[in-house]
């Protein structure tokens, strides 16, 4: 299986099929997720508390982790988009 190092390497696919056949022979290098991920670098935060189903929070890891990603980030990323689909 060959490793995805840098993002510029992604073809660019013609047809789903193309697609399937190139994920199925490569993985990515965890450190394009990391390097790909949002800095909050200065701006400032506020800590709240969500009440999760524990089955519920259980799947948003295990789809986090495959897309090697922190579980918390991806949910800030989802909320994101989706206020910006809203407004």
């Amino acid at each position: 299986m060959r490793v995805l190092t840098k993002w510029k390497d992604l073809p660019a696919f013609g047809s789903k099929e193309e697609e399937i056949a190139f994920w199925k022979q490569t993985a990515l290098d965890p450190r394009l997720m990391n390097g790909s991920m949002l800095k909050n670098d200065n701006r400032d935060s506020t800590t709240i508390t969500l009440r999760f189903d524990p089955r519920m929070l259980a799947r948003i890891k295990r789809l986090a982790r495959s897309r090697y990603l922190n579980y918390q980030s991806m949910i800030k990323q989802w909320l994101s988009e989706r206020i910006e689909k809203e407004t």
